[in-house]
């Protein structure tokens, strides 16, 4: 379990506990966490999941995958470097703490 803190773009701050194996996205939506939408369901077939990554954790979490970085070209405004997915990062209690930011907008 790790407990993640999702930031709304209005900074509205929301820290749930999120159970090993689920996605950053599965714990935004089991706990009704506004600001990821995730329409395709966590396949990685949009980007309506985007989150830039606080940056002290940029690099505490696994490396993105290509389909991940194509992905992330249809996002709103991505940051090169703090820009994820939330459907591509599996929650493990090494994410204990993380903090994301959701975007102003998903598209």
């Amino acid at each position: 379990m790790a407990k993640i803190t999702y930031i709304e773009h209005n900074g509205t701050e929301h820290v749930v506990d999120v159970p090993n194996g689920l996605t950053v996205m599965e714990g935004a939506r089991d706990n009704g966490i506004p600001g990821i939408e995730a329409d395709c369901g966590g396949a990685c077939a949009c980007s309506t999941c985007h989150v830039y990554v606080h940056p002290d954790w940029v690099d505490k979490l696994p490396a993105k995958e290509s389909m991940e970085e194509d992905m992330l070209d249809f996002a709103f405004e991505p940051d090169p470097s703090r820009s994820r997915l939330t459907c591509q990062v599996k929650v493990t209690g090494d994410l204990d703490g993380l903090v994301v930011k959701m975007p102003e907008k998903q598209i």
